[in-house]
């Protein structure tokens, strides 16, 4: 089984049912999935800004969210100190950085949505299939 790190943003289009989500769900399926352990930290995140700009779904949202854990998604801890000096040469933030830098090591395709990512772990010849 072939392994693809899921960044936040795809996982987030998943759990809250966002346009691309089948797309991620189609580009998850059969394969053995990680992540950083910041994935909650950034779903938590996302969790917030819907509830902000939604009061009245907090329900629902909070229940999409809390179906993140159930997930068969391991999450790794990274090298910090090789995220940081990735995130300077890609020009992303650690935290994008994170993600980048764990498909490299895993030699794993990036599924990813968020542009800037996408188009940094292509520059660093990571596969990044189209969703």
């Amino acid at each position: 089984m072939a392994a693809r790190v899921v960044d936040a943003s795809a996982l987030a289009a998943l759990l809250f049912g966002e346009p691309k989500a089948q797309a991620v769900a189609r580009g998850l399926e059969g394969h053995r999935l990680f992540a950083p352990e910041l994935l909650m930290f950034e779903l938590a995140n996302v969790c917030r800004r819907k509830i902000s700009a939604h009061p009245k779904l907090a329900q629902p949202i909070c229940a999409a969210f809390e179906l993140a854990d159930r997930l068969p998604i391991e999450r790794v801890t990274v090298v910090h100190a090789k995220v940081v000096s990735l995130a300077l040469d890609a020009g992303l933030s650690t935290y994008d950085a994170s993600y980048l830098w764990m498909a490299r090591e895993l030699k794993a395709a990036l599924i990813v949505l968020d542009d800037k990512l996408r188009k940094a772990a292509k520059k660093h010849r990571i596969k990044v299939p189209q969703l």
